[in-house]
């Protein structure tokens, strides 16, 4: 039997199984009606909040930098069944800062961004740096085309 790392394939699938997580989302409203028996339901490991979706669909979108306290209430109500059901909890935020925050509300799992801000910094410092990179390689073809003609002007 091939080995991975030392031990059999047999110990290797057994010991990668036994190190999964199964993570449930919340994410509507039926999920958070019903998140009491969802935190009840074997193997499940974690609660994980998505703030975004969950604001939508309980009507309360997260159109600012503030959270509705409809919406907090509701990712306090999914934190404590965690809790009550010895189960960890992880949600999404936006900064490292939310991200503190939500790590000191007890939350185990916490993203320290989302795709959307990762993807929109990193393409304007991106597009930014080319940006510079252009208008310097512009400048110096400005200075060669002048260069040029003044040689063929022969002066």
């Amino acid at each position: 039997m091939e080995k991975f790392g030392g031990i059999s394939q047999t110990e290797y699938l057994q010991q990668s199984n036994n190190s999964l997580l199964t993570i449930a989302q919340i994410e509507t409203k039926e999920a958070l009606e019903n998140v009491d028996a969802i935190a009840k339901v074997p193997g499940i490991d974690v609660l994980f909040v998505g703030p975004f979706d969950l604001g939508n669909n309980i009507g309360h979108p997260i159109l600012s930098a503030g959270m509705h306290d409809e919406l907090k209430a509701a990712i306090a109500k999914i934190q404590e069944a965690a809790k009550a059901n010895e189960k960890s909890t992880g949600i999404f935020s936006t900064s490292g800062e939310q991200a503190r925050e939500f790590a000191d509300q007890g939350f185990n799992m916490v993203s320290v961004i989302t795709d959307l801000p990762a993807l929109s910094t990193f393409m304007t410092a991106s597009l930014k740096a080319a940006q510079g990179s252009y208008m310097h390689s512009a400048a110096n073809l400005g200075k060669e085309a002048a260069s040029g003609l003044s040689k063929i002007a022969g002066r």
